[in-house]
């Protein structure tokens, strides 16, 4: 009967793995803002904005980050919500959602806006010239960082974060490496606990007995 084998890998407990755990968890989240903020409205030419006032609850609450995607005005209709500008050529922009869609004899489309939490319908049509797409997505709360975070900070905060998920995984790695290494290198690594190794059951060779008396082969 063989000796029980001690382990020598290092046991990390209960809490090692929950701080691996939320350390991964922190990590993608961190990604996945990242990607959602910045990323992927760079690569699909949409732009972030926050909402700043209470018209559209309970849909986009304020400091709600909404992507506008440019969108074709002849496949906008009733229910979309888009950002447009209050006036033509003012930077000012207002996100509402289209009640009613219009053209008139001459082939010119205009839309009527209303924001959801409000009681009446906007003043004003809205042409196709203001408009700066169709709300593709939003994300609660992070409209705020939006704010605080200029376009320069947002690069090197890209920057940082991806140079840290790589230190992060290339020391992950050495570590692994080394424990590896260290297993294979020490001589009483599969040693029994008295100090002997353990039989191999590979190697084991049973000599039958005869009569009481051990064969010689």
């Amino acid at each position: 009967m063989s000796d029980p084998v001690q382990d020598d890998t290092p046991d990390l407990g209960v809490w090692g793995w929950v701080k691996s755990i939320v350390s991964w968890l922190v990590l993608l989240a961190v990604l996945a803002i990242l990607a959602l903020t910045i990323v992927v409205p760079r690569l699909t030419g949409s732009t972030p904005y926050t909402v700043l006032t209470g018209s559209m609850r309970p849909t986009y609450p304020p400091g709600t980050l909404i992507v506008v995607k440019p969108q074709d005005p002849e496949t906008l209709g009733v229910g979309d919500a888009i950002t447009f500008q209050k006036e033509s050529g003012d930077p000012e922009v207002v996100t509402h959602r289209i009640i009613e869609s219009r053209q008139n004899s001459t082939g010119v489309r205009t839309f009527v806006t209303q924001g959801d939490a409000n009681p009446s319908r906007d003043q004003n049509p809205v042409v196709v010239e203001q408009i700066r797409g169709k709300v593709w997505y939003s994300v609660p709360y992070l409209g705020y960082v939006n704010n605080v975070v200029t376009g320069q900070q947002r690069a090197v905060m890209v920057s940082v974060v991806v140079g840290g998920l790589f230190l992060y995984a290339g020391a992950m790695f050495v570590g692994a490496y080394r424990d590896r290494s260290r297993r294979k290198d020490d001589p009483g690594a599969g040693a029994s606990q008295d100090g002997r190794f353990p039989a191999d059951d590979a190697d084991t060779v049973v000599i039958p007995r005869i009569d009481g008396h051990h064969h010689p082969y």
